[in-house]
C-alpha cells in the first residue's frame, strides 16, 4: 500500500521535476541548482522516500555535502532520517562542523556503528572525533576488534597530526616474499583497502623498510623477490607530525601517498593526496580567515557564535583605535588653526594601513609555507623596505601635487609627501617585522599581525602628519 502511494507520487510530480535525474546538480555558478532543491524539499515535505531514493541517494558524497549545506536545517534532518540506511555518512566529512554535530546527534548509535564500519578509518575518526565521549564508546563498541583498535589508535593521537589523518588500512608484505605471492595474496585477501597505490614492506616487528609501486609489481617476474624491486622511503611522515607539515612534504617531494610511522619507526598508516588537498584547502582557508580576525568561524554559525568569535579581536583593535586617537588630540590646536590637516589625515592613515595589509599578507603566507626564515628574513626586509621607500615617494609626489593645488598652499603639499613617505616607510617595516617577531615569540602572525600593523600605521601616519605641520608653521 506504502509503495503505490509512492508510485502515485513520483507520477503525480511535474515533467519537469525529473530533471534531478541527470548527474550534474549545480548550477553554472557552482552552487546547487534551485530547482533541484525545490525539488528535494518537495520530496522531503511529501516524505516522498522513493524520489529521494532514485535522485538523491547516489549522489557523491561531496555533492550530499553541498546538498545538506544548502538546504534548511529542519529539511536536512529529515532528508537523512527518510534515507535512512541509504545515506553515506561520509557525506558528513563534506560540511561545516555544526551542520556534521546537528546531522549527527539526530541519529541513532546504532546507525553510525554500521556506517563507520563501511567506511575508511580516516573518515571515520573525522566523524568520531567531534561525537561526545559517551557516545564514541557506545559506536566503537559495536564494532568489530580490528576496526575498533585502529580507530582508538587514530583517535589517540593529537587534533590536527599526520595520525589523526592517516588511514589505517594499507597493504604491507616482509621483503623475502616473491612478486608471485604478493600478487596471489592482494587477489585472494578480502580485507584489502578498495583502492591504493603502493605496497609497503615491513619487518616482523612492522617496522618500515621500504614501498614498492605496484606498476613495479605488474612489471616484474613472479619469482623476483621483493627487496630486490623495492626503495627505500625517503620521506615517511611521524604520526605526531603537523598536518600542515605533512602537507608541505607532499607539495615538495610530488607524492601521491606516503607511509606514516610512530616513534619506533613502525607502520601505522598512510597518508594520501587526497587527504592532504584537503588539508592544503584547510589551513588556506584558516589562514585567510585569522587575518580578518574571525578564528575557525563557519558559516553555519549562529549569531551569538558568530559575534564571540570576532568580539576579542575587535576590542583590541579598538584599544589601537585609541592610542591613534590620542595622537590627534596632542596636535589639536594645530588643526583647529589649520583645517586642512583634517581633511587630509585620512589619506595619510590610510595608505599606510593598505601599504602594510600588502606587506603584512604576503610575509604571513611566506612563513606558512616556509618560504621565509632567519636565512632569507634580512634580504626581504630589504626589500620591503625598498618597496616602502618607492611607493612612498611615488604615493607621496602624488597627493603632494594634489593637496598642494587643492588648497593653494605647498606647505600643506609638502607637509603631507613628506607624512607618506615616511608613513608608508613604517608600514612596510612593520608589515614584515610584526609577523616575524611574533613567529619567534611563539604566536600565530595570521591571527595578531592585522591589529599592531593597523595600530602602527595610524599612530605614524597622524604623528608624522601633525607633527610636520606643527613644526613647519611654528617655524614660519
Amino acid at each position: 500500500m506504502t509503495d503505490t502511494g509512492e508510485d502515485d507520487r513520483e507520477r503525480a510530480r511535474p515533467a519537469e521535476a525529473h530533471a534531478a535525474d541527470v548527474d550534474d546538480i549545480y548550477a553554472p555558478d557552482g552552487s546547487v541548482r534551485s530547482d533541484f532543491l525545490m525539488q528535494v524539499g518537495a520530496a522531503v515535505a511529501d516524505r516522498d522516500i522513493l524520489f529521494l531514493r532514485r535522485h538523491v541517494a547516489h549522489l557523491h558524497e561531496s555533492e550530499m555535502g553541498d546538498l545538506l549545506e544548502a538546504i534548511q536545517p529542519d529539511q536536512r534532518r529529515a532528508l537523512v532520517s527518510l534515507l535512512g540506511a541509504d545515506f553515506d555518512l561520509a557525506a558528513l566529512t563534506e560540511v561545516d562542523e555544526a551542520i556534521r554535530l546537528d546531522i549527527v546527534e539526530h541519529l541513532p548509535n546504532e546507525q553510525i556503528a554500521a556506517a563507520i564500519g563501511e567506511m575508511d578509518s580516516d573518515d571515520a575518526v573525522y566523524i568520531l572525533e567531534d561525537l561526545d565521549q559517551e557516545d564514541r564508546e557506545e559506536i566503537l563498541a559495536k564494532l568489530p576488534f580490528t576496526e575498533r583498535v585502529r580507530l582508538r589508535r587514530s583517535l589517540g593521537y593529537p587534533e590536527s597530526t599526520a595520525g589523526r589523518r592517516m588511514r589505517s588500512e594499507f597493504v604491507a608484505v616482509p621483503p623475502f616474499w616473491t612478486i608471485g605471492q604478493t600478487i596471489d595474496y592482494m587477489r585472494e585477501d578480502d580485507d584489502l583497502p578498495e583502492s591504493f597505490t603502493e605496497i609497503f614492506v615491513i619487518d616482523p616487528t612492522f617496522r618500515l623498510l621500504g614501498v614498492v609501486e605496484l606498476d613495479r609489481v605488474l612489471r616484474s617476474k613472479r619469482d623476483v623477490k621483493v627487496e630486490t624491486v623495492m626503495r627505500q622511503t625517503s620521506h615517511p611522515i611521524p604520526a605526531l607530525m603537523d598536518q600542515e607539515e605533512a602537507a608541505q612534504v607532499f607539495e615538495q617531494y610530488d607524492l601521491l601517498s606516503a607511509a606514516v610511522v610512530d616513534e619506533n619507526g613502525r607502520l601505522v598508516g598512510v597518508l594520501t593526496i587526497d587527504d592532504m588537498v584537503d588539508v592544503i584547502q584547510e589551513e588556506a582557508e584558516e589562514d585567510l580567515m585569522r587575518l580578518g580576525g574571525v578564528g575557525d568561524e563557519e558559516l553555519s554559525d549562529t549569531v551569538l557564535e558568530t559575534s564571540r568569535s570576532r568580539v576579542p579581536w575587535l576590542l583590541v583593535n579598538l584599544f589601537t583605535a585609541s592610542l591613534a586617537a590620542s595622537v590627534i588630540s596632542l596636535f589639536e590646536a594645530t588643526i583647529e588653526e589649520i583645517v586642512a590637516l583634517a581633511i587630509l589625515m585620512p589619506i595619510v592613515a590610510g595608505m599606510g594601513g593598505n601599504a602594510g595589509s600588502q606587506t603584512m599578507t604576503v610575509t604571513v603566507r611566506a612563513l606558512a609555507t616556509r618560504n621565509l626564515d632567519i636565512h632569507n628574513a634580512w634580504r626581504v626586509v630589504r626589500r620591503e623596505a625598498g618597496v616602502g621607500l618607492l611607493n612612498g615617494m611615488l604615493c607621496g609626489t602624488l597627493i603632494g601635487c594634489v593637496a598642494g593645488l587643492w588648497f593653494q598652499d605647498p606647505n600643506i603639499g609638502g607637509i603631507i609627501a613628506t607624512a607618506m613617505l615616511i608613513n608608508m616607510m613604517a608600514a612596510a617595516l612593520a608589515g614584515i617585522l610584526i609577523p616575524l617577531v611574533l613567529d619567534k615569540v611563539g604566536a600565530d602572525p595570521a591571527v595578531s599581525s592585522a591589529v599592531f600593523v593597523t595600530a602602527v600605521t595610524d599612530t605614524t601616519g597622524f604623528f608624522s602628519f601633525l607633527g610636520l605641520a606643527t613644526w613647519w608653521f611654528s617655524i614660519g
